[in-house]
């Protein structure tokens, strides 16, 4: 394979060595900025020099941001340099206002189009929308970084896009997953043959079948989980096993509702740590689900791997009319020093609903497991005491077994 830096394939000592630097760096620069004014004031930075340092620090979540941008806009205090400091300001759903610049690979995504094949002699039609939101620029970022030219086509208006990617030559696509078949429909139906061989999919889900649709049309398609906050976390390569952790990002997998990292293999929530120096989010909760897919990719690139996108983690469920959530079945387990684990499940018992507390516990008083279970989660149920390792390993803390059909 050819390589889109030195840094893919450094060996586990280089890249722990290059992190016991560039994270000191990372949590002081935090540090100045106001956003992290309480949660890292008592942090020495000097000593948070591994992965597993940062489990220490407190988890930042979007909705934490999303109150931190309504009080001091437009960033929360989060950046290290004011909103006209950067090249971009957008605005996603919420709204949370993120910021962008257009330095060399400033998103992380040249490294995942680069992999996906894309690079000099390239058009790549970019179907990823322009308007306030930052996924467009997040792609045509990218393809700058890998010297591509970009066709900013936008969403919708399918059969401009067809004409344009014919007259233009574009080769490459980049977009959700299921609109280019929206656009090579459209070009059969106009009797227009296009040229694209390569496609660099996110946003949604890449179904198997559309995947080998592709294919059967001699497109390779491979898919990126990025969000706007984050810019590019992971990415596919040719050997479509797993994803591959970006270079300039760290990634950990935790209980859903904490900072707790699970063990390697159990699904878990994604939280992840910039190096970006304009933006540094430390222990960004995504909400997602993924876990870690032990070993190194065939393709030879040698970061961490993790499964892709497994669903959302925010598991809040609403159960007798009160919300339970993720946070607080935390709070369950982290009043009895003998509780290993915890899982709620949501049921209906005839035409009510039904609550039941699974602990994982070597011993230990139910009837007291009873009482915090009232006082912790506001509700009573029926507690099922498992032993140690006895709960599912799906990254799930509530689980709601009710039929909505």
């Amino acid at each position: 394979m050819s390589n889109f830096d030195t840094l893919e394939t450094r060996s586990a000592d280089a890249r722990a060595a290059d992190l016991s630097r560039q994270l000191p760096a990372q949590i002081a620069r935090a540090q100045t900025a106001p956003g992290y004014g309480d949660s890292l004031r008592d942090v020495d930075a000097a000593t948070i020099t591994t992965v597993a340092d940062l489990a220490a620090l407190p988890v930042l979540r979007k909705s934490d941001l999303s109150k931190a941008q309504a009080a001091h806009p437009p960033f929360g205090g989060f950046t290290v340099k004011p909103a006209n400091g950067f090249a971009h300001v957008f605005q996603s759903p919420g709204p949370i206002y993120e910021p962008g610049g257009v330095d060399h690979d400033w998103w992380r995504m040249g490294r995942f189009l680069h992999a996906a094949g894309i690079g000099p002699g390239d058009v790549v039609q970019n179907c990823f929308g322009y308007h306030l939101t930052p996924a467009g620029m997040i792609f045509e970022n990218g393809a700058r970084a890998v010297g591509a030219a970009v066709l900013p086509a936008g969403t919708g208006q399918t059969e401009l896009q067809v004409t344009a990617a014919r007259d233009v030559g574009a080769t490459a696509y980049a977009g959700t997953p299921d609109y280019l078949k929206v656009i090579l429909d459209k070009a059969d139906a106009m009797g227009v043959k296009l040229g694209f061989t390569k496609a660099a999919v996110g946003g949604g889900a890449l179904f198997p079948s559309l995947r080998q649709e592709y294919a059967d049309r001699g497109i390779t398609c491979l898919q990126s989980y990025a969000t706007a906050d984050l810019g590019n976390i992971a990415y596919e390569s040719a050997a479509m096993e797993g994803m591959i952790v970006d270079e300039q990002i760290i990634v950990e997998i935790v209980t859903p509702g904490t900072g707790i990292p699970v063990a390697v293999g159990e699904v878990g929530e994604v939280v992840v740590t910039t190096l970006n120096p304009d933006y540094p989010l430390i222990r960004f909760a995504t909400g997602d689900l993924s876990a870690v897919l032990p070993g190194a990719s065939p393709c030879g690139r040698t970061n961490m791997r993790i499964k892709g996108w497994m669903g959302r983690a925010d598991q809040t469920t609403k159960i007798k009319g009160m919300f339970v959530r993720p946070e607080q079945v935390a709070a369950l387990v982290d009043k009895h020093d003998e509780i290993v684990k915890a899982r709620v499940i949501a049921s209906r018992d005839g035409e009510m609903d039904a609550m039941t507390v699974q602990i994982e516990a070597q011993s230990g008083d139910e009837v007291a497991f009873g009482r915090s279970v009232v006082e912790v989660l506001k509700l009573k149920g029926r507690i099922e005491v498992v032993a140690p390792g006895a709960l599912p390993k799906d990254g799930l803390v509530i689980e709601d077994q009710r039929s909505y059909d």
